[in-house]
């Protein structure tokens, strides 16, 4: 089985990945960090320099590489790669693979996302937590058609990773 990760950034995708991972004893792909891995430079580089089509050329690309020659895996994804091309689809239609939608509120996504901003290009150029805020609000507005296709959602807002770890499993099993 394959397990996917969808949500927003810094919903804990990578974070409860890597321990449902250990706990389950799979293995773990984030897929940014595989796309790096594959092209041999940052995302935020890939972006510069080659801009967002490419990149989410590429990471179409290797979703379904990861989809078609992994089993017992679970698969962290970028917060936008559930929203383009067909790949809400793939993953959906995609055999032994469940899709988890890791739901955080606006509140909590902006707590999480103000001090590593430098790290994330699409909002690296926000200067306050209002228009941070603003920003998130329009893009869940925008992505959520495609994170609500997610076979099951947990919440996870006001809960300790052990807590939403014991929600996956449970989900899960």
């Amino acid at each position: 089985m394959i397990v996917v990760l969808i949500g927003y950034m810094a919903s804990g995708k990578s974070t409860l990945g890597r321990i449902l991972a250990e706990k389950l004893n799979y293995n773990f792909i984030d897929l940014d960090d595989y796309i790096e891995e594959q092209e041999q430079t940052s995302v935020n580089e890939i972006f510069k320099l080659r801009g967002e089509i490419y990149f989410r050329k590429k990471e179409t690309q290797y979703l379904k590489a990861i989809l078609k020659n992994n089993t017992n895996t679970i698969l962290s994804l970028g917060g936008g790669t559930p929203c383009y091309g067909n790949n809400m689809e793939v993953i959906l239609k995609s055999e032994d693979v469940v899709s988890i939608y890791l739901k955080a509120s606006i509140p909590t996504l902006v707590s999480r996302l103000k001090n590593e901003k430098a790290k994330r290009p699409l909002i690296a150029h926000i200067k306050t937590d209002d228009l941070l805020s603003e920003f998130i609000g329009k893009h869940l507005f925008e992505r959520s058609q495609f994170y609500n296709q997610a076979e099951k959602t947990i919440s996870t807002d006001n809960k300790t990773e052990h807590k939403i770890i014991e929600d996956l499993l449970f989900k899960l099993l």
